[in-house]
């Protein structure tokens, strides 16, 4: 592994894309960011963790944009939103991250956010949503329904969020190093891949 390197992983729900984070940073000794983004966000910013936790990958609207540019009716100015402040302060705090040496950051448009660091790889991970259905239901005791639910709005979510706060569009392959499917190579193979891309 490169000195410095920072991995990415952008990930559809059910994926897998956080447990093989996770198992890749204890692999390579480096930290893994997560929902630990959230926690670092909130103490530097001064809102509270739930408040991070209630906005995290969430869509926005045009009409919250309009609002954080200061464009209103009547050329009325606004107090800058607080999804804004949220997200700036995430960025902010996966930056500050990546400074502090090699690390993998999970989803919250790192790949965007670090898009001038070097060496950076940044991965995407999908599967067929039946696996994903699958997966859900064993790791969470939930019905088909509601596992089949929770990807389909999961994935509208992460994919509004970083369409909306990014130039690219999420899960496109030409944005992304690595895009791996984990339903036809498993989560261990999927490990292997990334591991001889550094």
């Amino acid at each position: 592994m490169k000195q410095g390197q920072i991995i990415t992983i952008g990930r559809e729900l059910g994926s897998g894309g956080r447990e093989i984070g996770k198992r890749l940073a204890e692999e390579l000794n480096i930290p893994v960011y997560d929902k630990e983004i959230l926690d670092e966000a909130a103490k530097k910013s001064g809102y509270s963790r739930e408040i991070f936790e209630k906005h995290d990958e969430r869509p926005t609207n045009s009409f919250l944009y309009s609002l954080a540019m200061g464009i209103g009716g009547y050329g009325t100015s606004y107090q800058r939103p607080l999804v804004l402040d949220i997200y700036l302060a995430q960025f902010n705090t996966i930056k500050k991250l990546a400074d502090e040496g090699p690390g993998i950051f999970i989803g919250r448009c790192a790949d965007y956010v670090l898009a001038d660091r070097d060496p950076l790889l940044n991965v995407f991970v999908h599967a067929d949503m039946e696996w994903r259905i699958e997966r859900l239901m064993k790791l969470h005791n939930m019905s088909r329904k509601e596992a089949e639910s929770t990807c389909q709005r999961g994935d509208k979510d992460r994919a509004s969020y970083y369409n909306y706060y990014s130039d690219h569009e999420w899960g496109d392959a030409k944005h992304y190093d690595l895009c791996v499917n984990t339903s036809k190579l498993g989560i261990d193979k999927s490990i292997e891949l990334i591991k001889a891309c550094l």
